[in-house]
């Protein structure tokens, strides 16, 4: 498994490849777009489950918690172009351009099928990994455009996820958290994406819920994994990522002491 980055604009450009199943949570703070060359990327959101194969690119929006989980296919390592939009430049392409008409902003990924643009575009961005000096802002600048250019032909859609600039407002806690408890990500992000302080977040979720919001967290991650593994017949390799844990060794402690069992004892 590997990430091979821009030397001077790091995270910005990438080519992620892996032999073997990987990935975990991501929540980005810019629109980020993923085209897979090979393998399958399986995008878990909270209200559904995309699953991306070769020539298709999927259009990430900013503040939206996702699992990213990456697969090998067909005896073919995981291999794919990872392209974040940086913020400033698509506000300013949306000053000169307006968006389609106001409709409330889209939560989900975007899946944009094998499409000749996308292919030529993501095929000129490849060479731009070799440079050892920084691209210039001005090609930048053009091949952004190029981007937002062709996704806004392909889907309409499109201007509801990249012209959607705000910052997370105070939502619902209750509502919020019983449908994003399975993504693994910081108290701090959580608070940050419901719109309060960590301060703020953790009283109101003690006020909520009675408990900590990592016992509460272990907790409903660990029923959600006995269903899987009981009803669903999953294994445990299968679904600890998607349950919020980062390794296996941690899932099957953690799922031991709350049950007293482990997870393979539900496996038949």
């Amino acid at each position: 498994m590997n990430d091979k980055q821009m030397n001077r604009h790091a995270d910005l450009l990438a080519v992620c490849y892996g032999d073997q199943r990987y990935g975990g949570e991501k929540t980005f703070e810019e629109n980020v777009l993923v085209s897979v060359l090979a393998g399958e990327l399986k995008v878990v959101q909270a209200a559904r489950t995309l699953h991306c194969g070769a020539g298709d690119t999927v259009l990430l929006p900013r503040n939206q918690p996702a699992i990213l989980l990456k697969y090998p296919k067909d005896g073919t390592a995981y291999r794919a172009v990872v392209l974040k939009l940086p913020t400033t430049l698509v506000q300013a392409y949306y000053q000169q351009h307006s968006p389609a008409p106001t409709r409330p902003a889209a939560a989900n990924v975007l899946l944009f099928p094998k499409n000749p643009l996308l292919q030529s575009l993501f095929a000129s961005l490849l060479p731009y990994l070799e440079l050892e000096h920084r691209l210039p802002d001005k090609l930048l600048g053009m091949k952004i455009t190029e981007v937002l250019e062709i996704l806004r032909g392909l889907d309409k859609q499109s201007d509801e996820v990249l012209a959607d600039f705000g910052e997370p407002g105070k939502l619902n806690l209750v509502e919020f958290m019983e449908a994003n408890y399975m993504f693994n990500m910081p108290l701090a992000r959580f608070s940050y994406l419901t719109g309060r302080s960590l301060t703020t977040f953790k009283r109101d979720f003690k006020k909520a819920f009675q408990l900590s919001p990592q016992r509460w967290l272990t907790q409903k991650r660990l029923t959600l994994a006995h269903y899987q593994l009981a009803e669903q017949r999953k294994k445990p390799v299968e679904l600890y990522l998607e349950v919020g844990f980062e390794n296996l060794a941690h899932f099957s402690y953690a799922f031991k002491k709350q049950f007293g069992y482990s997870p393979t004892a539900l496996v038949r």
